[in-house]
């Protein structure tokens, strides 16, 4: 994926509200748009060098979106909007095996009772795959990526969700994209979230698959480029 114009760079003041953010740009303190509703732990030191796209649509309240933040000298991806995209991209470049040779996905399909699963592709012979993707940007020990930054009772509603779908007759994947280059392997944060390290095993038993996905953080654009290992708790 690659970003449609050059981005913009500025240093963070503050990240508010979940969706907000102000930025310095050259002196000037912008109020810009941070899509991503969770903690971002280790992501809102002031000061830190971010990086923003500009939207086209000229009647957006907030035509300045926060894209990238430099941490642990590296570049980390915070856009929650952009890893059904990157997912799609690693899935059509072969790069998820449990997934290799599916065709077009459909997106934000409804199932269950009130969930929307984000791609839903078909294996040759009919039956239907389910992969729900998550964004991951923590990372609170070198190497180690790890989700989720908050509690995410959503989250651990789709596990659900997808296990009901495994127990119907269908496939059901997770797929976590990383979009941060300094991670070599995906844990689950229960300290932060018991109940949903706790659903993803129990999901896992009832027959979900499980795959991670590391990207390349560029100022140009990002990439997927190979999985990593999970680590998953007994």
């Amino acid at each position: 994926m690659q970003f449609p114009s050059p981005l913009i760079p500025g240093r963070l003041i503050q990240r508010y509200k979940r969706f907000l953010a102000d930025v310095d740009i050259d002196g000037a303190v912008v109020t810009v748009h941070c899509p991503n509703p969770g903690a971002m732990l280790g992501l809102k030191a002031p000061g830190s060098r971010v990086w923003l796209s500009r939207s086209p649509n000229l009647k957006r309240k907030l035509p300045l979106t926060l894209e990238i933040i430099e941490a642990d000298d590296g570049l980390v991806g915070i856009n929650t909007g952009l890893p059904n995209r990157l997912a799609e991209e690693a899935i059509a470049a072969g790069l998820v095996p449990a997934l290799a040779g599916l065709g077009t996905a459909r997106r934000e399909v409804r199932y269950a009772a009130a969930s929307r699963v984000d791609l839903l592709y078909e294996e040759p012979g009919g039956r239907p795959v389910y992969v729900e993707v998550k964004n991951v940007h923590l990372m609170r020990e070198p190497g180690l990526a790890e989700f989720p930054d908050c509690v995410t009772t959503r989250g651990a509603r789709h596990l659900d969700d997808l296990a009901a779908e495994v127990e119907a007759g269908n496939r059901a994947v997770m797929l976590y994209v990383i979009q941060r280059t300094d991670c070599d392997r995906l844990a689950f944060a229960a300290d932060l979230d018991p109940a949903y390290a706790a659903g993803f095993a129990a999901a896992r038993r009832r027959g979900v698959e499980a795959c991670a996905v590391r990207c390349d953080i560029s100022l140009e654009g990002i990439t997927p480029v190979s999985t990593l290992p999970i680590v998953e708790q007994p």
